[in-house]
């Protein structure tokens, strides 16, 4: 059943979807980590691969940029092609210095001042949160993967460049969300997860840290083997428990 925004058939895409944001990243955690990947859909060159991940089925797709963009696309997985969790995995700028270049973060909540719950739903709320479940199989795999995420509250914000004149209240509003890092998607993400009844999680990897280093684009695109690793282990582990419940 294609979408104005996604052209797949109704049976390739996963019950699993990992999500970058760039494309060129989802094309090379495809290439590199599903057995036989297909291409199955490219609307607008944002690309998703289906595949095989120890011997279970995921798809990694694209979002594209900001909470418009990943709310249109999570959305349509999961009301129209019966996607049953998606895992986020992307890059955040570091508010700490506890947080170092290339460390693995895994959302708790994500604090936001978008409008964009509000005018999907007239949800007023500023926090949004991860199921609690997909969170707790992302630990699991972490523990046999012996990648220790750090855990806490993000900034999910609308704005990548701010003006000067914001950045005093910017810098107080991270101070009293006890906000570690910002990213721009997964409140968005989170909000549909629970409007549709599914399971979400967002899980980055620090790319600029407080004192101004900064990973270079081709770093973002192939830098995050830890994350992507984490997150397919843990898409296989929730596929496996899920087939013990169910006896499929």
């Amino acid at each position: 059943m294609p979408t104005p925004h996604i052209e797949a058939k109704s049976d390739e895409i996963a019950r699993v979807v990992l999500m970058p944001g760039d494309p060129a990243r989802a094309q090379w955690i495809a290439e590199k980590y599903l057995e036989n990947p297909r291409l199955v859909s490219n609307v607008r060159r944002i690309c998703c691969y289906t595949g095989t991940y120890q011997g279970q089925t995921v798809s990694v797709m694209a979002s594209g940029m900001g909470m418009p963009s990943i709310g249109i696309y999570s959305y349509e997985l999961f009301s129209r092609y019966g996607t049953e969790a998606i895992i986020r995995i992307g890059s955040a700028g570091a508010y700490t210095g506890d947080l170092k270049l290339r460390d693995v973060f895994l959302a708790q909540a994500a604090w936001t001042q978008s409008s964009f719950a509000r005018e999907q739903n007239l949800d007023s709320s500023s926090w949004f949160y991860p199921s609690e479940h997909l969170n707790q199989v992302i630990m699991r795999a972490s523990a046999a993967d012996g990648i220790r995420p750090v855990c806490g509250a993000l900034h999910s914000s609308d704005v990548f460049y701010h003006e000067a004149a914001a950045d005093a209240e910017l810098k107080k509003l991270v101070q009293e969300n006890h906000l570690l890092c910002v990213e721009m998607e997964s409140a968005a993400l989170f909000h549909n997860a629970a409007v549709l009844g599914r399971e979400a999680a967002c899980l980055v990897t620090i790319s600029d840290d407080a004192e101004g280093g900064k990973m270079t684009p081709q770093e973002r695109e192939t830098s995050f083997d830890d994350m992507a690793r984490l997150a397919l282990d843990a898409a296989a582990m929730y596929l496996q428990e899920e087939e013990q419940k169910t006896g499929k």
